[in-house]
């Protein structure tokens, strides 16, 4: 999510920290944090002002009206403090619906004042810019603010002014305090835009002849602006909504989210309760949910959470362990369910994310069994055969009931099943689908052609025609037709597997020409990108600076964005320098609200359609498609979307959108056109965008829209229903029902699905939609069901006319895929048994990595795997190790030393130094170790006395490596050899060879003392 709450003292810290204004502020960091471990006594040393001031205590948890609910201590001294706290400090309180504990408490100094000297101060944001309430009568009696206040909407980009403040807020204000109001407000506002503040509220903000006092402020900030705001936030707290702890386990997967590309999430809802869920995406998770709720089990929930952004399978496996600890602590009467759904996915690897589950649930088998937990498992997306497979088989092998199903099955039914609503098929339907591809039949390289017939004899004209106007709010108009057969677009990032798709796509759709004409990747030079179409290969440029593919590509109208969240904003303001861009699909989530605000506006100026952020981007059969929208080809051709159907979509969830590919397909001739507009607060473009356009587009029968909680978007729907601008039938859910069935708020998978007022709820959007005229299911189980009855009401009427189907062109499969489907198999170049780092971990000689960590051989084993593929006793483990000690460094001296000084007092760089010295490595030098090894082990293998071995030696000319020193002696011996002499005596079971060599020893010391062994 990207707007959270912080705790009044990380508000307050801020504003006294950052502010600038003439304001005098008076009271700045005089304030002193209470809980359970707090010793009052070193408190009142580490703040002496506690003994001499009045003061005022009260609760810092996020929770509203504290006044109101008699949590406000006033006009204490220390003493007072102390005995206010007595009976609240750890105590359980009822708070709305919430129950929770009272255990942080703030202390600060009391402001005597005049109820006349109290002000209300309020800064929020909104799509079009920051609105500022002041109401000149503060406190706890204030009332309804969004009525009584005056209210001050600075756009995105504008100025704030002391003069506008004055004439547009501070009408009732008193004149003697306007000036220093005007001051501290401008202040204020520019401290929330420098620190990415999503909500400011100061109530009272006390005005005295002194100066200004914050008395109590209530703050969120965007979270997803760490990385601009890392040096002046600090490490932020974001503490729990009252009545729900902070779980250990919550920090540990917040903590993996914040390191991984992919997204992790886990509320801990009832740790008690028997219905625990592990959901794959942020939009089916809400649905999840949904369902759970509606089937009577909000009170058994356990934990709301999602997994999507393909996590590898270590990630998933930490996930899901997490989870399984979590539910296996305590026991329950009726045993537990494990949900483990999601949509269908656009480019996740189910199989590999279902690996990581699969390891967690081998680990927790005991446990699981031990608890009765029984798993339901439904899910769809690439490769989602093997990783159902693959969970039937781990319930097969370890007796836990896991039940699974795939895309045949709705979404939800496993929810029904699980809680009893619905029987457990006993043989589930097999997905007639799967990752079949097969080469063209036809000897031809060309693109077949569609035969087709349309079912709307105006879809050929509405394709083929140019893109039409419609008008937005701005003095520019924005294209009606997004997408054609013939659009052009550029991609901004090496997305190589998200380009092929849409190649495989544009082939299956009988496109004559490819749909990406250009990649942008600034990090590299330019070249060019080797892709397929069909079963030809064809390169594609790939340009360093954007201009050039501009300039070089002038009917591209379209440009896809993969840039970072950290680089999104740059990429696209620059993108929207060049007209010939009408539309953008910006996938980044994570961006800023502030900077997707100035990209929403420039949009709007230029006329450009804007699909995300946070999105996977949208798709029109038959025509083009965003990125990785629709998935892999096996999902594009279930659900029939190589050609257009009648019925077009909205959603917000990107994976939500690809089950709504799913169900459009099985109740209906097909999608016309889906876009996902993104999960944010603000995504680039609303509903009413498309379904306007949706509207106007006379291809499209019947519209769907999938809404969910949070803003009030869906509303503007059902006005333009009542007011016959949409005469189409609109079939239509917002997720998100079950947020009013839990006690306290929780923030879902999706940054923009969070009701701040009752009207943003799923409840009321969903009421509101069908008294405007909308088919409103009554939960998600049955939108499949509205949409075919509205479809087949369309059909019997002769609105619609179902074309018939003609198979589409087969498009091969990548070498890559097929051989992680198990497809195919080829010969290795070459094999080695030392190491792999093919799989999700690298592996020594068979062992996992975290394996060699967690087994704490030192580098000792580590080397033995390497060197003899097998796990070495300790003692041989510490014989290499101090073999590596004593040979570490020769010194200067040495031949190989001295000529990589020379070489580097020569001005040779580095590596050519290195490389001089390696080069001298010889019999004489460095390798006479190696020497003598080989020539003591080949005497001893073939059975030769030492003093034969001498004879030889002396007897062929050859030197006895490994003997003799220029320094060393019998009476002054080399202790590193000492050292490793006693060491294998010692602890090693056997040392023949050894022994060998020191026969051989003491015959060459016998004529001379220096020819020991070196």
């Amino acid at each position: 999510m990207s707007a959270k709450a912080i705790s009044e003292q990380t508000g307050k810290e801020y504003l006294y920290k950052y502010i600038c204004t003439s304001a005098p502020v008076q009271n700045r960091f005089c304030y002193a944090n209470v809980t359970t471990e707090t010793d009052i006594q070193r408190l009142a040393q580490q703040h002496p002002w506690l003994l001499t001031e009045r003061l005022v205590v009260k609760p810092d948890q996020l929770i509203k009206r504290r006044g109101k609910l008699g949590l406000v201590g006033v006009n204490l001294d220390l003493n007072g403090v102390k005995e206010w706290l007595k009976p609240r400090l750890m105590k359980e309180t009822m708070v709305g619906k919430a129950k929770g504990i009272l255990k942080n408490f703030l202390i600060e100094p009391f402001v005597p004042h005049k109820q006349t000297e109290e002000f209300y101060v309020c800064i929020y944001a909104a799509r079009e810019g920051d609105y500022i309430l002041f109401h000149h009568e503060g406190g706890v009696d204030v009332g309804d603010v969004d009525a009584k206040a005056q209210k001050l909407l600075i756009g995105v980009d504008e100025k704030i002014s002391e003069d506008r403040v004055k004439r547009e807020l501070l009408t009732k204000a008193p004149n003697d305090k306007k000036a220093i109001l005007a001051s501290f407000i401008v202040g204020l506002f520019n401290l929330y835009e420098d620190l990415f503040f999503t909500y400011l509220e100061i109530n009272p903000l006390v005005v005295t002849k002194d100066g200004v006092y914050v008395l109590d402020l209530a703050a969120k900030i965007d979270a997803t602006a760490d990385y601009i705001c890392k040096s002046k936030w600090g490490d932020v707290e974001f503490p729990p909504p009252f009545g729900r702890e902070a779980y250990p386990e919550e920090a540990y997967i917040a903590d993996l989210d914040a390191k991984s590309g992919a997204s992790l999430k886990l509320t801990l809802l009832n740790p008690r309760g028997r219905i625990w869920t592990m959901v794959a995406g942020g939009g089916a998770s809400v649905v999840y949910s949904d369902t759970i709720c509606d089937l009577g089990g909000v009170d058994e929930l356990a934990n709301y959470g999602e997994y999507s952004g393909a996590p590898s399978e270590q990630q998933t496996y930490d996930y899901a362990k997490t989870i399984l600890s979590l539910m296996t602590r305590e026991k329950h009467p009726d045993g537990k369910v494990l949900i483990i759904g999601g949509s269908i996915a656009n480019f996740t690897n189910v199989a590999a994310t279902f690996k990581g589950i699969v390891r967690a649930i081998k680990d927790y088998q005991g446990p699981l069994k031990e608890h009765e937990v029984t798993i339901f498992v439904r899910r769809g997306g690439p490769n989602y055969q093997e990783g159902l497979r693959v969970m039937g088989e781990v319930g097969k092998t370890t007796g836990i009931p896991i039940h699974v199903f795939g895309t045949e099955t709705h979404m939800t039914a496993i929810v029904g099943m699980a809680l009893g609503h619905r029987p457990i098929p006993n043989q589930p339907p097999v997905a007639a689908h799967t990752a079949n591809f097969l080469l063209n039949s036809s000897s031809s390289t060309s693109t077949p052609t569609s035969r087709r017939k349309d079912s709307s004899e105006n879809k050929a004209k509405v394709e083929g025609s140019p893109a039409k106007k419609v008008k937005t709010g701005a003095s520019v108009t924005k294209a009606s037709t997004l997408f054609t057969k013939h659009t052009k677009a550029l991609v901004w990032g090496m997305q190589t597997r998200a380009v092929q798709g849409m190649l495989d796509f544009d082939y299956v759709c009988s496109r004559e020409e490819p749909s990406v004409s250009a990649l942008i990747y600034p990090f590299t030079g330019d070249h060019k990108q080797k892709f397929y179409w069909g079963h030809k290969e064809i390169l594609i440029p790939v340009y360093k600076n954007m201009s050039d593919a501009m300039r070089k590509h002038p009917d591209v109208d379209v440009l896809i964005s993969f840039a970072s969240l950290r680089s999104a904003f740059e990429s696209t303001m620059e993108t929207m320098q060049y007209p010939q861009i009408r539309t953008i699909a910006i996938i980044a989530e994570g961006i800023p609200e502030a900077h997707t605000r100035k990209i929403i506006k420039a949009a709007d100026e230029k006329g450009v359609t804007l699909i995300g952020p946070a999105t996977v981007g949208g798709i029109k059969p038959g025509c083009f498609k965003i990125g990785n929208t629709g998935g892999m080809l096996d999902n594009i051709l279930a659900s029939k979307l190589y050609r257009p159907g009648s019925v077009a979509y909205v959603s917000r969830s990107g994976g939500m959108s690809n089950e709504l590919n799913n169900i459009i397909s099985r109740t209906t001739d097909g999608v016309f056109e889906g876009v996902a507009i993104g999960g944010d607060r603000y995504p680039g473009s609303v509903f009413t965008d498309h379904v306007l356009r949706y509207q106007d587009t006379p291809g499209v029968k019947m519209i769907v829209v999938l809404g969910e909680i949070g803003g009030t978007e869906e509303y503007k729907i059902g006005q333009a229903i009542k007011q016959g601008r949409i005469t189409k039938p609109v079939v239509s859910w917002c997720i998100g029902t079950c947020a009013t069935m839990f006690s306290s708020e929780v923030q879902f998978g999706h940054a923009g699905a969070c009701a701040n007022q009752a009207s943003e709820t799923a409840v009321a959007k969903n009421k509101a939609l069908k008294e405007a005229g909308a088919y409103v299911p009554k939960s998600f189980d049955e939108l499949g069901e509205i949409i075919k009855s509205v479809y087949d009401d369309l059909v019997s009427k002769g609105v619609i006319q179902p074309a018939e189907e003609v198979p589409p062109p087969t498009v091969p499969m990548d070498y890559s895929w097929a051989r992680e489907l198990g497809l195919i198999r080829k010969p290795a170049s070459f094999m080695t048994s030392i190491c792999d780092e093919r799989g999700q971990e690298l592996l020594y000689a068979g062992m996992p990595i975290t394996e060699v960590f967690k087994s704490e051989i030192g580098l000792g084993g580590t080397l033995g795997l390497l060197w003899f593929q097998r796990r070495l006793p300790k003692y041989a483990c510490q014989f290499i190790e101090m073999c590596l000690m004593v040979t570490a460094d020769h010194g200067p001296a040495v031949s190989g030393a001295h000529n990589t000084i020379v070489c580097a007092r020569a001005g040779k760089d580095l590596i050519s130094s290195l490389t001089s010295g390696l080069l001298t490595i010889g019999d004489r030098f460095g390798g006479a170790l190696d020497a003598a090894a080989k020539q003591f082990s080949h005497a001893f293998d073939s059975g030769m006395l030492p003093m034969e071995f001498v004879n030889k030696m002396k007897k062929d000319g050859k030197l006895i490596m490994g003997i003799g020193h220029r320094v060393k002696s019998i009476n002054n011996p080399d202790m590193r050899v000492q050292i490793l002499k006693d060491f294998v005596k010692q602890n090693f079971p056997s040392s023949q060879l050894l022994d060998y060599a020191l026969e051989v020893e003491k015959i060459t010391t016998s004529k001379l003392q220096s020819q020991i062994e070196c």
